[in-house]
């Protein structure tokens, strides 16, 4: 086998991995792609526990398993590049020890980048405890550029590359020190010279985890100084490889709301030491007037526009008191109706952003809409939401209760402009109506149970609502059974001494207020 070229090197970076790589081992030796045709290199950064042992132990066992060993890095990049310079496969796939593919990950994502002749090929991924990227997973895109697919939202490096592609652009990760952001490094020169990137997104290749100790080799707080001046490096890749115009906006834009604006917002603000907010801001601050045209920060939805426009001002406390209050925006989803038909589940529903008991609002002067924030001073400009309407959007997600795997669903909906009845302004409501046929859903894999969830979408945010559906399919491609929570909750226990009594008294207080009886709410 010495000699043959293999289809896929899975390269794995470990330092004292222990029993958190179980997971990704049981997912490697369950792929459905035949072992002769892949091969795992394990990298280990100098672990002192048994991890050197439980890795030789496998490769004991499996012939296309291997472990190198190198120097403690303290870092990632160092292990990758080991294992890219040892890897013979045509494509490589990168892969942390802590998280797992899908069983069949390495066979479709291969098969996806060879039929289309790619450079790299990106997997659909879940996470669990961890954010991934959402929206390039709505649809498969087999040929995605950075100017016509949000590719540069996905910029961790688990992906599939092809080894001859790296090699021809000496495409590696700096390993020099422990850089920050190396992903972002690597992966944006090599979406800049990628010659086809597709997306694989109707199966989860990639399960993207937060350990439960806490303990993955990047999950520290980051350091201002060093975090910032290695995002800085990153943004000169990009002006190395494009010109001043709408790609460069677009993607300076992705830093900027990324890893600069969240940041600077919620609780994530809300709970930091404030030293270490003060530092970030000063970075932001420099990045914002430094590197990035105005269109960079004029195209944004208005909240985020605000937050860059006082962090461009150094305006910290202001972001500190917008952040208290960022952190308790909501979004309330009402279902209205439902109907199972089949095997097609139609939801009707509503669906609004708010503050606590209050819907956002917005304020209409002079023909144009501004979004009301608790804070004086604010320059009117920074909060023209008039655009928001209609980049605002109402998805509904079903996601598998233990595997995560996440799924738009198809929606119509409308967001209309109503009148704020506690004031001279307006507020969005958002309405749809959104289908799901589980025995299509996941290419039929629906067994289990499933959580449907809300999304909004608008002025800045994107925040979920469970739906009050119990979804359970017995087997894949089997009726699912679809419970109404809302009923399955027990009325309080009456106080008083006969039963009836309090049915009774509630029929007449709604009488008397001149309110309906309740109705159930399935369609039929």
């Amino acid at each position: 086998m010495a000699n043959d070229v293999l289809k896929v090197s899975v390269v794995v970076p470990t330092y004292n991995s222990g029993e958190h790589v179980q997971p990704l081992v049981d997912s490697l030796l369950r792929q459905s792609m035949p072992a002769t045709e892949f091969e795992v290199i394990f990298v280990d950064d100098g672990s002192t526990d048994d991890t050197p042992a439980r890795l030789a132990e496998l490769a004991a066992a499996h012939p296309n398993f291997h472990v190198l060993r190198g120097e403690h890095s303290g870092w990632p990049a160092r292990p990758r590049n080991m294992g890219v310079a040892w890897a013979r496969g045509e494509y490589v796939q990168f892969v942390d020890d802590d998280d797992w593919l899908g069983d069949e990950a390495l066979e479709r994502l291969y098969g996806y980048a060879a039929r289309h002749d790619a450079d790299i090929a990106i997997g659909k991924m879940t996470g669990h405890g961890r954010a991934v990227p959402r929206e390039l997973f709505r649809i498969d895109r087999p040929d995605a550029r950075l100017d016509d697919a949000p590719l540069i939202e996905s910029l961790t490096c688990h992906k599939m590359f092809r080894r001859a592609f790296l090699l021809e652009h000496d495409l590696r990760f700096p390993d020099e020190n422990r850089k920050r952001l190396e992903d972002h490094h690597l992966v944006a020169r090599a979406y800049l010279l990628s010659r086809r990137t597709c997306v694989l997104s109707d199966y989860t290749c990639y399960h993207h985890a937060r350990r439960p100790d806490g303990g993955n080799l990047t999950a520290t707080r980051m350091e201002p100084a060093g975090y910032y001046s290695s995002l800085r490096e990153v943004l000169d890749i990009v002006d190395s490889h494009t010109e001043p115009g709408p790609l460069r906006d677009r993607l300076h834009q992705r830093w900027l709301r990324s890893e600069m604006i969240r940041r600077l917002r919620g609780a994530r603000l809300r709970d930091a030491p404030r030293d270490w907010v003060d530092q970030v801001a000063a970075e932001v601050q420099k990045t914002i007037q430094e590197r990035f045209a105005p269109e960079v920060t004029d195209s944004l939805p208005s909240f985020e526009r605000a937050l860059a426009g006082l962090a461009a001002q150094g305006r910290v406390d202001d972001l500190v008191r917008l952040a208290e209050w960022d952190a308790g925006i909501r979004v309330r989803a009402r279902l209205k109706a439902y109907e199972l038909t089949g095997l097609t589940l139609t939801m009707l529903l509503g669906a609004q952003l708010r503050d606590g008991e209050q819907p956002l609002s917005y304020r209409h002067v002079d023909g144009r809409d501004r979004l009301v924030v608790p804070l004086d001073d604010v320059p009117a400009d920074l909060l023209d939401s008039t655009d928001d309407v209609s980049r605002a959007r109402l998805d509904v997600v079903a996601q598998h209760a233990t595997r995560h795997d996440e799924f738009f669903l198809p929606v119509h909906f409308e967001v209309d402009r109503v009148p704020d009845p506690a004031g001279d302004g307006v507020q969005l409501r958002y309405r749809g109506t959104a289908t799901v046929d589980f025995g299509a859903l996941d290419g039929g894999r629906t067994q289990g149970e499933w959580v449907l969830k809300a999304r909004v979408t608008g002025s800045g945010w994107t925040l979920d609502a469970k739906l009050p559906l119990a979804v359970t399919c017995a087997a894949d491609g089997a009726r699912p059974e679809v419970v109404d929570k809302r009923k399955k909750k027990a009325p309080a226990k009456p106080p008083a001494p006969r039963p009836g009594l309090w049915r009774r008294l509630a029929r007449a207080v709604r009488r008397r207020l001149g309110l309906a009886e309740p109705q159930a709410v399935r369609l039929s």
